[in-house]
């Protein structure tokens, strides 16, 4: 099968990112599915990876972490899929990704491509979907219901998890939904996904909030530049709110939300895969929770650019495009 490797530590000064190379066909066993992969993303964990910013282990040479294709073979405990089934995933930062034909994927991590959907399309979902989801529910807890009260700033709101999370947010609860971005085309895309408001991150969140006559923000979903904005998070967050942060950081000191008694919570989305948590198989559950919203038409993909085939150049020229710190929405490619 053909698949691409990366040159670790690559960081875009000349250096080639990958190399394509001829491998067997893997074989599926216990809870593995061999998909035959029609579609992938590409997210800012793949450029970390890539620049060796994100530690994995020396055997995983092949990075894709967002993936949709054809389940062509189970492994003997399987008991999700059968060969022929469509499906959709992010997969563990504990195997080589899924920038090859084929790929093995433990099926308790895995859900039912949304049937509305290309492969792009849904390749574009299962991370953020996945991040969202957990940061909401899981970590702000969040009651999914259109009884909850509050309002949830999204900083960073027009990115691959912020685009997720604003649609979520307002079609499953009753929060106040509030985005943050910076150009005209990033603050539309927010509305149109939803947002009752957007503000702009590079003025004073606090005065942008008091401009649209804000409510107390309950909730913070820290998605970019979380350092930069860390002070005015403490200023803005509500008496006993809390705070969701998934960039990287050295430090975090969260002494500030101390007299507030607010709270600081972590999502990462690989920790049920790389623990092998009891809880691993509600991503299966999440997924196809997010598949039949996909379907009903209450979200939407944020796919915003395809590029075909899969290739070292599609994937340089992707990376790229995510390394701007510019990207609205996803950008994903399909078809080898």
């Amino acid at each position: 099968m053909k698949a691409f490797c990366y040159n670790a530590g690559a960081a875009g000064d000349g250096t080639v990112y990958f190399e394509e190379v001829d491998r067997p066909k893997p074989k599926p066993g216990g809870h593995d599915i061999l998909v035959a992969v029609q579609g992938v993303a590409v997210n800012p964990v793949d450029t970390k990876v890539r620049r060796g910013l994100v530690p994995v282990p020396a055997d995983v040479d092949v990075l894709g972490w967002d993936a949709a294709g054809i389940v062509e073979a189970i492994g003997e405990e399987v008991t999700f899929f059968q060969p022929g089934d469509e499906v959709f995933y992010a997969g563990s930062l504990l195997r080589s990704g899924a920038n090859a034909e084929y790929h093995l994927v433990d099926e308790r991590i895995v859900g039912r491509k949304p049937r509305s959907l290309n492969f792009a399309a849904a390749a574009a979902l299962p991370l953020t979907s996945l991040t969202a989801w957990e940061l909401l529910f899981d970590r702000l807890a969040v009651e999914p219901s259109k009884a909850s009260e509050g309002a949830l700033l999204v900083i960073g709101g027009a990115g691959g998890v912020g685009s997720i999370l604003i649609q979520i947010a307002r079609q499953l609860t009753g929060l106040t939904v509030i985005a943050t971005a910076s150009r005209h085309e990033s603050q539309d895309w927010c509305r149109s996904l939803g947002a009752h408001h957007v503000i702009d991150h590079t003025h004073s969140l606090s005065a942008e909030l008091a401009g649209i006559g804000a409510p107390p923000i309950t909730y913070i979903a820290a998605l970019n530049e979380t350092d930069h904005h860390w002070r005015e998070i403490a200023e803005i967050v509500a008496p006993e709110g809390k705070v969701g942060v998934i960039t990287d950081h050295e430090t975090l000191d969260a002494t500030p939300l101390k007299t507030k008694s607010a709270s600081l919570h972590w999502e990462m989305v690989f920790t049920r895969s790389y623990f092998m948590t009891a809880s691993m198989v509600r991503q299966h559950e999440i997924l196809n929770e997010i598949s039949s919203l996909i379907d009903a038409g209450s979200l939407k993909s944020t796919l915003t650019q395809e590029l075909h085939p899969i290739s070292i150049e599609t994937l340089t020229e992707a990376h790229h495009l995510v390394e701007t710190g510019r990207m609205q929405g996803k950008v994903a490619l399909h078809g080898f």
